[in-house]
């Protein structure tokens, strides 16, 4: 499997020739002719989206976290450092390790777009970090301190390290796959927890943050859920049992991270958030993004914490994590009253 030429003038492709890998681009983005017209859709929605991290007000939160019991505060400070590796992890896995093999030119607008959002992300982390946290050096070296989080953050990475060291047109779908779970479901334990602790009124701005986060994250998803129906019709002889039963083993394992991840965070502790609670929100979430790319569902189960979903309002528009819809832009801080 080839990088794409930066610059090819010899390029004679038009746009029905045009692949998502495999193709022979020009490298000029002639977004007047368009292909894949989901992509350039996608663009002009996460654009909409546009939002930056210090327009959050946190200054209730820097009381709110002194008055955490000690279990809030160890959870959320795991649940933040769990998010920060995993958003510096796609701001070079897309950009660096997926994109340079994508010959799409409205295709590459979206993964450089997204690259872009995962930066931001970082960067609201570490307004959240800096706001709230007496320790941020420490949330942010836990990910080599403590193993249960570098156990999960090594089993995420594996995937996409393949990639990098076998780019194969086998390992570039396994590493759509990977994309649709992290996007999917490995963010969402601890995006849980903090609805969490503002369903009790406490540590708004945090989940105002994470709102906006989570609405960039359903675009990725529904990003990667696209290459992979899209490269079913495209590329049908890549389908094979072989995929199928590594794809349903990547889903399995991804529930299982998850899941004890939730656990391990909340200890039990948390209002709300139970073990089987936690485990079957999870399985719950890795059945919907199967279902989303034609596979069979695992688990069958309902959804435990419906409610999850309220803190995904803006104004009074909604975004449906689990069927991909985005809302436009809004602004505006997350009280305890709006979404109950």
């Amino acid at each position: 499997m080839n990088r794409k030429q930066i610059y090819n003038p010899d390029s004679t492709e038009n746009v029905n020739d045009r692949r998502i890998f495999g193709g022979n681009p020009t490298g000029i983005f002639e977004l007047n002719n368009i292909k894949y017209q989901w992509a350039y859709n996608l663009w002009e929605m996460m654009l909409n989206n546009t939002w930056f991290p210090k327009e959050v007000d946190m200054t209730r939160d820097v009381i709110d976290y002194k008055n955490l019991t000690e279990t809030e505060k160890k959870a959320y400070d795991k649940a933040l450092s769990q998010l920060i590796f995993m958003d510096s992890l796609q701001t070079n896995n897309i950009i660096d390790n997926v994109n340079p093999y994508v010959t799409a030119p409205e295709v590459n607008l979206i993964l450089v777009r997204q690259s872009f959002e995962e930066a931001l992300h970082s960067q609201s982390y570490a307004v959240m970090v800096d706001s709230i946290s007496t320790n941020s050096a420490e949330i942010y070296d836990l990910w080599r301190r403590d193993m249960m989080l570098k156990n999960k953050n090594d089993a995420i990475a594996r995937v996409y390290q393949e990639l990098a060291k076998n780019p194969s047109e086998y390992n570039f779908l396994k590493a759509c796959f990977a994309n649709q779970i992290l996007e999917g479901i490995y963010f969402y334990s601890g995006f849980a927890y903090i609805y969490t602790l503002a369903r009790s009124g406490k540590m708004l701005g945090s989940a105002q943050m994470i709102r906006f986060i989570q609405r960039d994250e359903v675009t990725h998803l529904v990003l990667f859920q696209n290459l992979i129906n899209t490269l079913r019709k495209e590329r049908a002889d890549l389908f094979t049992d072989k995929l199928r039963a590594e794809v349903i083993e990547m889903f399995k394992e991804a529930v299982k991270l998850e899941a004890a991840w939730g656990k391990y965070i909340t200890q039990g502790q948390i209002l709300g958030l139970t073990d089987e609670i936690v485990e079957q929100y999870i399985q719950f979430l890795a059945d919907e993004r199967l279902n989303a790319v034609g596979f069979d569902k695992l688990y069958n189960v309902s959804n435990p914490i419906k409610w999850v979903g309220d803190f995904a309002k803006f104004n009074d528009q909604k975004t449906n994590f689990f069927e991909g819809t985005v809302t436009n832009y809004s602004k505006g801080s997350l009280s305890f009253d709006d979404d109950f």
